[in-house]
């Protein structure tokens, strides 16, 4: 198994999901805006600039495809984030059917992470999502972005209550830091061995 950064290459960029070429498989990364998705998508490559980063919430717009360890590899797909973002309304409005058209329509799709700030814990616009994922039977990990933000001492108390807020036991919870690099090697053999499955 190949170890490392993942050797992320921009494929393409659309709006629906009928506009995305075929891959043997796929992940995805949802997340609320402002919760690290590119930052993240970032970290797994080792890459800078690979995905746009932006103080701005919301600047991912469109459904972002990256080929995953070269051209026979999968596919990892950073999704528009939910919630509040500086978008025009047109566009905001046109999120929620792009990105549940996505979820539900793309037979590729083998695992959506989930992104929960670390920092904050769940939202209700989090619990939302996964309670539609659930209902959908769409496969699902949680992800909690911003470790590094948990004050050591707030650490074990975090843990336990971001994984109750998502219904989850807190083995179920990777949690990750873009910023640190912490757990990111373990996300990234996860990616590869539902891409490789």
């Amino acid at each position: 198994m190949a170890s490392g950064p993942l050797r992320l290459s921009f494929v393409r960029s659309a709006t629906r999901v009928d506009e995305l070429p075929p891959s043997p498989a796929e992940v995805a990364f949802v997340g609320r805006s402002n919760v690290g998705k590119s930052a993240l998508v970032n970290a797994l490559a080792n890459r800078r600039q690979l995905a746009r980063v932006s103080n701005t919430p919301g600047r991912t717009q469109v459904i972002n495809l990256f080929t995953v360890d070269g051209d026979d590899g999968g596919t990892l797909v950073d999704l528009p984030g939910y919630g509040f973002a500086k978008a025009p309304k047109s566009v905001r409005r046109d999120w929620p059917t792009m990105i549940e058209g996505y979820l539900l329509a793309r037979d590729e799709l083998a695992m959506v992470y989930v992104l929960v700030d670390g920092a904050i814990g769940p939202t209700p616009l989090d619990a939302r999502m996964l309670d539609w994922l659930r209902a959908h039977g769409v496969p699902h990990t949680v992800v909690a972005t911003k470790a590094d933000k948990v004050r050591s001492s707030k650490r074990a108390a975090r843990r336990r209550d971001l994984a109750a807020g998502c219904a989850l036991d807190e083995g179920d919870v990777i949690w990750v830091s873009a910023t640190t690099g912490a757990g990111i090697d373990d996300l990234r053999s996860l990616v590869r061995d539902w891409i490789d499955r």
